[in-house]
């Protein structure tokens, strides 16, 4: 049996805005790693929403979403920060299997049997490993901006290939660190405060390609975010993803029609194999939490009235 505990923490060393009914909590996994996470609790919930980050990310991406939605009115919602980002911070191993077990061990102490997903990319991953490992704990995903490994072209499918270098890179600089080759401390990104500066300083003012070159940049990424883990969840990126038919729940996926690096036409085709998806198209590029947050909200609301109003 995973032996694991659960204790409250004060919300003074979260980064970014809380909601008022949030509290935040740390849960020690059985290997001694501790995990962050918030809760937003309600009267006779319908059940329980996780929402599940990006890569090189953390839990404040969710920050906006959870203080506007009505969700939060009829649903618990779990944001957290998975193992190695933000407030559960680790140059440890990190992976899919990892942030599964995690996940599930969050979910026990949480006394959820069955969650419904929501994750952005890198989050959108893991949603779809964890159906696959943890089949009868999921009622329902949202995956914004998937990116299935079969419909990636130009340099980035040929990165595909290279995973097994980038396994070998990142154990070279875990051992570095362990060596004490390491920042001793690395700044606290708010996601949500960026979001928004982010919104007034260019997409308001029409620079999309200053914003897609500022979102997509490793070098600002790797500024707040280890690098041995940057390479790990590279790697988790280009895994092969399970395909969402064989994951037997109400799903909705969301695509970014600006989306560049994976062609259009494979992903659709893909999609056309899963009954059990709806698919809406997103005037964004592939951080649409940060371009059309309250379309997305709007979308997603509505997809759950219709498909996971009972209980």
């Amino acid at each position: 049996m995973r032996k694991s505990k659960t204790r409250p923490r004060t919300a003074s060393r979260a980064p970014g805005k809380r909601t008022s009914m949030e509290s935040s909590k740390t849960h020690v996994m059985p290997d001694g790693t501790a995990v962050y996470y918030a809760v937003s609790r309600t009267e006779r919930a319908l059940g329980t929403i996780v929402l599940l980050h990006g890569m090189a990310s953390n839990l404040t991406r969710w920050s906006e979403f959870v203080e506007h939605t009505v969700l939060k009115k009829k649903w618990d919602i779990v944001r957290l920060d998975l193992r190695g980002h933000g407030e559960s911070m680790t140059r440890g191993r990190i992976g899919m299997k990892i942030w599964s077990n995690d996940l599930a061990d969050v979910l026990d102490a949480e006394g959820c049997d069955r969650a419904v997903l929501i994750g952005h990319s890198l989050g959108a991953h893991l949603a779809l490993h964890f159906g696959a490992r943890y089949p009868g704990r999921v009622r329902g995903m949202v995956l914004i901006d998937p990116v299935f490994p079969q419909a990636l072209r130009g340099y980035r499918r040929w990165l595909a290939r290279l995973r097994p270098a980038l396994s070998f890179a990142a154990a070279v600089v875990r051992t570095a660190n362990l060596l004490g080759l390491r920042r001793r401390q690395l700044p606290r990104r708010d996601l949500r405060a960026l979001d928004e500066q982010v919104r007034t300083d260019l997409l308001a003012a029409g620079n999309a390609e200053e914003f897609v070159r500022r979102y997509s940049s490793a070098l600002a990424d790797i500024k707040f975010f280890p690098v041995s883990n940057y390479l790990q969840e590279l790697g988790e990126m280009l895994r092969t993803l399970p395909e969402p038919a064989t994951i037997p729940v109400p799903m909705l996926i969301l695509l970014s029609r600006g989306l560049t690096y994976t062609d259009p036409a494979i992903t659709e085709r893909l999609l056309d194999r899963s009954p059990n998806v709806e698919r809406v198209a997103l005037e964004a590029y592939h951080w649409p939490l940060t371009e059309t947050p309250d379309q997305v909200r709007d979308v997603i609301e509505r997809w759950f009235e219709r498909r996971l109003l009972k209980p």
